[in-house]
């Protein structure tokens, strides 16, 4: 009898990295995010709600913020902020992120 698992040769898609929220303390300013949001928050099918509600307190608390090192939004900070308006929460949030 085998025991063991099958592999049918395709490798699991990278759901992505996880949001930075700086530990979900207080903070003065805001970290960029080093990579733009993957699977695991904007797939239904693999959305842990969990995380999902990290990045909306996160920008409901400090979307307003400016960054720690006074440079504007980068391209993957915009998917996040989008990512947060995708997921219901209110645009006015992060609107200078976005623009």
């Amino acid at each position: 009898m085998l025991t063991g698992a099958c592999s049918t040769g395709a490798a699991a898609e990278d759901p992505g990295p996880l949001f930075d929220s700086e530990g979900g303390r207080t903070v003065a300013c805001m970290v960029h995010q080093p990579a733009p949001p993957g699977s695991r928050y904007t797939d239904p099918q693999r959305r842990d709600t969990a995380q999902a509600l990290t990045v909306l307190h996160y920008y409901t608390v400090n979307g307003s913020k400016s960054y720690c090192d006074g440079k504007p939004p980068s391209a993957a900070d915009r998917r996040w902020a989008q990512l947060y308006v995708d997921l219901g929460a209110d645009p006015a949030a992060v609107r200078r992120l976005l623009s």
